[in-house]
């Protein structure tokens, strides 16, 4: 398997799985929790068939990825991100992020710059601030994360059986959109993952990326669910059009969290337009 090292922790290595598939410009495929670089099934060889480069990779603690005790905060996963890029050495590269994907790309932008990347997509993302305080009043309550974390260290499987359900709204969309034979190859993926790791993102999810945001000059795509249940679009990606004034923002009527699978055709169409378009001379400038 492909892999690089990231780290150590005692005698052992810490090593992203990554694949590599195709030619011409690249575009790295960030996946959500507690999911694997596996849920870009729909995505991969659209872009690959577009004629771009494409690389996904399993976030660590998840998929085929190593599992370390540590290490699940968003510097040192977006440092974990930089040293992919540096090590395959892309440029002009487009960064995808999914969910919790999306705040690898915004810490990445915030701290590592546009040297090497020249456009960036958030789908049904994370930043800019989930927690609510006195200045981010858009935020939701910091008791909902800290419920979910008792459920995931009291029974971690069964948790996941119900977010995964929330995750594709099951309740209106199985049998059209999405069936069960998806949630349970998720599930599966899920449950493989580093329990510690599942546990310690939650806590990460609560990053406040509005700097991050603010520092962004290169031509940004923001798609998310109108129905997003697992973060809604009112205090996400709603927020990051609103920070990133020039961004594209697509609204999914009626989608999910899992648009990259309910709603994989829109998706793809919106990412394959965004990535064909000429980069305006301006931020080109700016990056």
């Amino acid at each position: 398997m492909n892999r690089i090292s990231v780290g150590k922790e005692n005698s052992q290595s810490i090593d992203l799985y990554y694949e590599d598939h195709g030619s011409g410009k690249p575009v790295v495929l960030i996946h959500g929790w507690p999911l694997s670089s596996a849920s870009w099934e729909k995505q991969v060889p659209v872009l690959v068939d577009a004629g771009y480069r494409v690389i996904t990779y399993d976030r660590r603690g998840f998929g085929n990825s190593s599992r370390p005790m540590s290490g699940y905060d968003y510097d040192t996963l977006a440092g974990d991100l930089h040293k992919l890029i540096t090590a395959l050495d892309l440029r002009d590269a487009a960064l995808v992020g999914f969910s919790m994907g999306g705040g690898e790309v915004a810490r990445y932008l915030g701290t590592y710059g546009f040297r090497r990347v020249k456009k960036a997509s958030f789908i049904a993302a994370i930043p800019p601030f989930l927690l609510k305080t006195s200045d981010n009043p858009e935020g939701m309550d910091g008791r909902i994360f800290d419920l979910i974390k008792k459920a995931i260290a009291l029974d971690r499987l069964s948790f996941l059986s119900q977010f995964l359900s929330d995750f594709y709204n099951m309740d209106i969309l199985c049998g059209k959109l999405v069936s069960y034979d998806v949630v349970q190859f998720n599930w599966d993926i899920a449950a493989a993952a580093s329990p510690k790791g599942t546990l310690d993102c939650v806590s990460a999810w609560l990053t406040d990326f509005r700097y991050d945001l603010a520092r962004i000059g290169i031509p940004i795509l923001v798609v998310h669910g109108s129905a997003d249940r697992i973060f809604p679009i009112a205090a996400t990606g709603k927020r990051i059009h609103e920070v990133i004034k020039a961004s594209k923002f697509v609204v999914v009527e009626r989608g999910p969290h899992g648009i990259t699978w309910t709603h994989a055709d829109k998706v793809n169409h919106e990412l394959l337009e965004f990535l064909g378009q000429k980069e305006p001379s301006a931020l080109s400038e700016a990056a």
